[in-house]
């Protein structure tokens, strides 16, 4: 399994939470890839079959193929769930 993080932003044009998202992990150095929702219903389903969701933002976070979804609107959660993965990929080594 990769010690390397990867994250995931579903996000859509115009979203001030998905940019508030994006300009966080810009902040702070760290790399993302972003999954653009608009006009993508097809996106849209997959993110209702992962997380029950249909709405953006929403964050992965993970490696490997083990990755946790973080669907509430807040820049707390994002910290948190960014935290708590440093904490157990560093109990890890």
């Amino acid at each position: 399994m990769s010690d390397v993080m990867n994250i995931v932003v579903w996000s859509k044009k115009g979203c001030s939470y998905c940019e508030e998202v994006k300009n966080y992990l810009n902040e702070k150095g760290i790399a993302f890839q972003n999954i653009d929702v608009s006009e993508k219903e097809e996106l849209r389903d997959i993110l209702q079959a992962k997380y029950g969701i249909r709405h953006v933002p929403v964050v992965e976070i993970g490696s490997g193929n083990q990755y946790q979804g973080i669907t509430e609107i807040g820049i707390e959660h994002l910290g948190r769930a960014l935290a708590e993965y440093a904490q157990i990929k560093e109990a890890k080594r």
